[in-house]
């Protein structure tokens, strides 16, 4: 049940004539069952014995009272009373239908209401459902309150307006909004917006519209400039401006419905508890059915957008104000400096970076002034921090609506707070401040120089989550916008649709030194290819501030596991800003980032055509090309043994990716020479599929596939199999799977036969040393596949020119490779003496949902070899796979500069 309707029939409850029932319908709005109600209204388990009680076990001890002004002399009455039982409920509860007093006892929270405020404190009883108070005090009740309830509105107007524009129709909405804001926070007189629609509107609401026409048009207007024979309830409200109400009203059709659901809105919500930066997401949700069912759960958490804005500026800010304590100068000097920064986030959506980082600025414009008080130094008020300083690109236009909003609500908030805190400081709300600029655009498309307007000298930080989209999701006019944004030195088909941010943010930096930006962005634009197409130019504008490693990013919402990303401010290239690593709860201060965020020179790995020449090749496995009819299953392959034993001379075990992590058996057809097809050709079933493989190569829409028809019995891709084949007659090969789930520690890998045809769908390293696959199964290479490789989709992505080739392997002992190859076969071993399939025994214990733990023995077997890798590129320990990195850039950088020399 959502909160409206939980509160609606509290509503229909308090508002019975007869309170005789009260307890009972009130218990039922909670997950109570039938039975339990119905047997406590008969009064078999209610263990109470006074008249008006009622005592349910471990649950709730209630008593109803008269009207004698004794309520609170009751409620002790009955504490007392509860404090002597042996097991206490949950809820003490007493009520004479004026007033309610309750406690919970388990937290000691008490609550003090008038009897027909009880709908809006519903949540103090949720423990009854298994819902802690603190649980859902992080989903913020107000605020979904508002949101839900707005929802219902939205679609009621909606429904009665199909003709109106949407965005009339969202003008009206975010109007409306403001309205029953300013009523319930001084700023308009308390209830008038509410009261004004009652006693001036008939209940069928088919006057409404002009009473909106006639509201919308004073508040635009200064009480001076009005007409002189302006209705004097209509004068009762303050002239508002701020552009909120400059738009003339577009004309609607309003039903009692849609009347009671703005009234309720009115009366049944604290408005003065919002917080504008979660509301503001919520309702924009509010217009997307597909963010409906996760309404008041799509918001950036305040930790998060923290994350951002304190190594951007923040935390620079601060840190000035604690040296300019006891500084009447500098204190005056810092006040004027926070009152001329810039701040623009170019992906705003409903506001919240913008919205925190003002009411950060304004906390901290206060502590200045109460600074200066304490020494004295206390001057007449005069602002610093104004809207005016902030800007925000956002393509939706309700969204830009909804930023400007909220916006002004912070502004109010913090208005109230600075003449709490601060004596005489007054700083009215009305008028409406302009904000900076908040435009609704397409950011990939717009010039930003015109969004924000700015000098050379300008102070400037630029944040936010932009959106974002694999290279291989984006459609056609986004890829168009990307261009647009990066122009023809970018590879931009191959890059996220993020990166359009950054260049242009970089653009900005390389045109004027002092801006500075911090982005949320997919780990993926710091890994594999991506990094040598966005970087390797970008370098050249900017270097990385900071950066905040990968870590999972948590929007407050319920079940959301998060994506996995990392943040990574920007700076220009002469930037005298010291440069920190962000990684879980440690920050460490280093002298260069490079671009896969690590305290490493600035390197970016590329793609090499060949390993080191004393170590295998990895090369592509056989690709068939066959429509399936060169490969086979078991149950194929004992019928053409049994029925033609000479198939075996033709016949192989086929091994894939798939089949080796899963343990499938597979066979092919694998015919390499006139005498080995001429026995393929005398069994009728294989000639058979050899004809259909033609047919399907030159169906093929590809040439080379076409060509390859003249051959229908040879796989198309052979690679070096043949050649080994051909040298040797035994020797052991590799198996890497091209792609492997990201939730495993390890990536399954493995030895086969020399005649396993290994497919495509692996690469393979054919007569290997079997210490090399020690070195493939690290913890040390895993840390490069993961940073190097890249993903496809979530998952590993194997490259031999990219991640394998470009591996920095150390010069190695023969005693060291020895331990390492003891190490391998107990892998191996274990595998075998455990069973069952590698998907099994690795597990895939890094998924957020229903984690699989990896087989313990083998997890043992691998971490011993890990530490015997890791001994072989130094001899102390490393602390994470960061400093593995490291390590790993700065030997690929050496080796790089040695090749070139």
């Amino acid at each position: 049940m959502i909160i409206t309707e939980i509160e609606d029939r509290i509503t229909d409850i308090i508002h019975h004539d007869n309170h005789d029932e009260f307890i009972y319908d009130f218990l039922s709005i909670y997950d109570f069952p039938k039975a339990t109600i119905t047997k406590l209204r008969k009064g078999t388990n209610n263990l109470a014995k006074e008249s008006g009680a009622v005592y349910l076990k471990n649950r709730l001890y209630y008593h109803q009272v008269v009207n004698d002004g004794q309520l609170m002399q009751r409620f002790v009455e009955l504490k007392q009373k509860v404090n002597e039982l042996n097991v206490k409920p949950r809820y003490i509860m007493v009520t004479d239908f004026e007033s309610v007093l309750a406690e919970d006892t388990k937290t000691g929270d008490t609550l003090d209401v008038e009897f027909e405020r009880l709908p809006q404190k519903f949540e103090f009883f949720l423990a009854w459902n298994g819902i802690e108070k603190a649980d859902f005090d992080k989903e913020n009740p107000a605020d979904i309150r508002a949101a839900e309830r707005f929802a219902k509105l939205y679609d009621v107007v909606i429904k009665d307006n199909p003709d109106v524009s949407r965005h009339g129709l969202n003008l009206f909405l975010i109007r409306i909004l403001f309205c029953l804001f300013a009523e319930d926070t001084d700023i308009f007189q308390k209830n008038i917006f509410t009261n004004r629609i009652k006693a001036l509107t008939k209940e069928d609401g088919l006057d409404l519209d002009k009473f909106f026409q006639d509201l919308f048009g004073v508040l635009d207007v200064n009480k001076d400039n009005r007409p002189s024979d302006t209705p004097s309830w209509l004068d009762d409200f303050p002239y508002v401006n701020g552009d909120l109400f400059k738009e003339q009203h577009e004309s609607l059709k309003f039903t009692t419905l849609s009347r009671k659901l703005i009234i309720d809105a009115g009366e049944k919500l604290e408005w003065d508890q919002i917080n504008p930066d979660i509301l503001g997401s919520m309702i924009q949700a509010v217009a997307s059915e597909e963010s409906r069912s996760h309404l008041g759960m799509h918001y950036t958490s305040v930790p998060n957008i923290m994350k951002v804005i304190k190594p951007l500026f923040l935390d620079e800010l601060r840190q000035s104000f604690e040296e300019a304590k006891g500084h009447p100068a500098k204190l005056e000097r810092l006040y004027d400096r926070i009152g001329k920064i810039k701040f623009m986030d170019p992906a705003c959506g409903s506001g919240n970076f913008l919205i925190i980082t003002y009411k950060e600025l304004r906390q901290l414009e206060i502590d200045i002034l109460k600074e200066q008080n304490s020494m004295g130094h206390a001057t007449m008020y005069v602002p610093s921090v104004t809207l005016d300083q902030f800007y925000g690109i956002e393509i939706d236009d309700f969204a830009t609506d909804v930023t400007r909003l909220s916006l002004w609500i912070a502004e109010h908030q913090m208005n109230k707070i600075l003449e709490h805190e601060i004596n005489n400081a007054v700083r009215p709300t009305l008028p409406l401040q302009h904000t900076g600029a908040i435009v609704c655009d397409n950011a990939l498309r717009t010039d930003w120089n015109e969004v924000l307007p700015h000098e050379k000298d300008d102070e400037i930080y630029l944040f936010g989550n932009p959106p974002y989209l694999g290279a291989k999701r984006q459609d056609a006019e986004q890829k168009l916008e990307l261009k647009s944004a990066l122009g023809d030195e970018y590879s931009y088909k191959k890059l996220d649709y993020i990166t359009g941010w950054f260049v242009k943010g970089a653009d900005l930096i390389n045109s004027t030194p002092d801006i500075h930006l911090a982005f949320v962005s997919t780990n993926s634009i710091v890994q594999g290819e991506q990094v040598s197409y966005l970087w390797e130019r970008m370098l050249k504008q900017v270097s990385i501030e900071f950066a905040y490693q990968s870590f999972k990013w948590h929007n407050n919402a319920k079940n959301n596991a998060g994506v996995t990303v990392v943040i990574i401010g920007l700076s220009a290239r002469n930037s005298k800003h010291k440069k920190r690593i962000f990684n879980a709860n440690m920050v460490s201060n280093v002298p260069v980032i490079s671009p896969y965020l690590t305290e490493s020179e600035e390197i970016i790995v590329t793609e090499k055509k060949y390993q080191e020449p004393n170590l295998p090749q990895l090369v592509f496995g056989n690709m068939a090309r066959d429509g399936g009819y060169l490969i086979m299953d078991q149950d194929e392959y004992n019928f053409f043994v049994t029925t033609y034993p000479k198939s075996k001379k033709i016949l192989r075990q086929f091994l894939g990716a798939k089949e080796f992590i899963h343990s499938k058996k597979r066979y092919c057809i694998w015919v390499d020479n006139l005498s080995k097809l001429e026995i393929a050709m005398r069994i009728p079933e294989i000639k058979a599929r050899i004809e259909k493989v033609k047919e399907f190569r030159l169906s093929s829409k590809a040439s080379s596939t076409r060509k390859a028809a003249s051959e229908p019995h040879a796989f198309v891709q052979r690679g070096e199999y043949e050649k080994v084949l051909e040298e040797k007659k035994e020797f052991n090969t590799i198996i890497i799977p091209r792609v492997s789930s990201e939730n495993r520690i390890y990536v399954p890998m493995g030895i086969t036969r020399g005649d396993t045809v290994i497919s495509d769908s692996a690469t393979v390293a054919y007569d290997a040393p079997l210490w090399l696959l020690g070195f493939l199964e690290s913890r040390m290479h895993m840390t490069w596949l993961h940073a190097i490789g890249g993903k496809l989709e979530t998952r590993y992505r194997y490259s031999a020119g990219l991640v394998y080739n470009t591996f920095p392997v150390p010069d190695l002992s023969t005693r060291r490779k020895n331990e390492i190859e003891e190490l391998v076969w107990n892998i191996l071993d274990i595998r075998d003496e455990e069973g069952g399939t590698l998907a099994e025994l690795y597990g895939s214990p890094l998924a957020e949902k229903n984690p699989k733990p990896m087989n313990a023995r083998l997890l043992a077997a691998h971490q011993d070899l890990d530490r015997v890798v890791d001994r072989a590129y130094r001899d102390r320990p490393f602390k994470d796979d960061n400093e593995r990195l490291s390590l790993l850039l700065d030997m690929y950088s050496q080796k790089i500069g040695e090749e070139d020399d």
